[in-house]
């Protein structure tokens, strides 16, 4: 299979990467970030949640943080949506023109983790996010219909395939705009995607497939490449991999690393292959020390310490001092 030669690669450093971390970043800090991501050519990404703010304290700040980030009419822009509450906060800021152009909804597969996650049945889920699509799309805001644990379940175990469709099939038909596949803990391997997603793609060939792996076990980038291989064209990433279960205070379901596939990772080896994503490297791996910096605490991100890979003769001093101690290779 071969890969694409363009990828649309979504930022979700300042959504789905800052709901695991407990400490509130400053207001400022994440509009800083946001519109640096957006310089270094990213052109699409989350940028904050209407989580109740009680819950998730990290976006309580989502109106001012939608308010003062830059804006260009080729990003597209994109918020989590939980429940009816929060998209009441979100159509007023649409209306005053600094809303966004896409809402994620999800229901996990596993109603065992959508219980834990959400608080809310399948049915009972079905039934509020059905009138949020309708309202969603009365003020022309596009639909990210998102099965969660597609991969498997933390709570649960594996999780049936029926599930899966079930849950796609009721986004498809309430009019989402794209699924986004949600591998919620890090459950996916490269057999396992090319199983799922070949049946989703044979049973709904007309629907346009999110990517979105988490890299708990370290199989967010080939997890990513094998969808890539299988035709689909848009890929969730997070800058330094953080991400995954929203600090909330409740205890953890998934132990381990929990962020999402590294942004600096993927998209240099994407970069590599002559796949493009529009993005700079070098801004993005900046961006990848600025993240460092803003959380105080070294990120999973590869490329920020390799840099990219060199092409071109450099001069090379073996009887140099070395910037640091290094550990002797054996």
């Amino acid at each position: 299979m071969a890969l694409p030669e363009s990828v649309t690669v979504c930022e979700c450093w300042a959504r789905d990467g800052l709901q695991s971390i407990a400490e509130v970043v400053p207001t400022a800090r994440k509009i800083e970030v946001i519109n640096r991501i957006i310089a270094s050519g990213v052109r699409k990404l989350e940028v904050t949640s209407f989580s109740h703010p009680k819950l998730l304290p990290q976006f309580a700040d989502c109106v001012e943080v939608l308010a003062a980030i830059d804006r260009r009419d080729d990003v597209t822009y994109v918020v989590l949506m939980p429940n009816a509450k929060g998209f009441e906060r979100f159509e007023i800021c649409q209306k005053q023109g600094h809303g966004a152009d896409e809402i994620i909804l999800m229901i996990s597969s596993s109603e065992a983790h959508n219980l834990v996650n959400f608080r809310m049945s399948h049915d009972d889920a079905k039934r509020a996010h059905a009138a949020v699509m309708q309202r969603a799309h009365d003020l022309g805001v596009r639909v990210i219909g998102c099965p969660g644990t597609v991969y498997g379940c933390p709570i649960s175990g594996d999780v049936p395939m029926d599930r899966v469709v079930d849950i796609t099939r009721f986004y498809l038909e309430h009019g989402a705009d794209t699924i986004m596949l949600g591998d919620t803990t890090g459950a996916a391997n490269p057999l396992l995607v090319r199983e799922r997603i070949g049946e989703l793609q044979a049973r709904f060939p007309d629907a346009r497939f999110i990517a979105h792996f988490h890299d708990t076990r370290g199989n967010g980038v080939v997890n990513s490449f094998v969808a890539l291989e299988m035709g689909l064209r848009y890929v969730d990433t997070s800058l330094g991999a953080i991400g995954g279960q929203p600090a909330s205070g409740a205890d953890m379901y998934q132990h381990g690393f929990t962020g999402n596939t590294c942004t600096e990772d993927l998209v240099c080896l994407l970069h590599e292959m002559g796949v493009d994503t529009g993005i700079d490297v070098e801004a993005m791996i900046s961006n990848g020390k600025l993240v460092e910096t803003v959380l105080d605490q070294r990120l999973r991100a590869n490329v920020i310490r390799s840099g990219p890979v060199n092409h071109e003769p450099k001069r090379y001093d073996p009887a140099a001092k070395p910037a640091r101690e290094s550990v002797a290779a054996v």
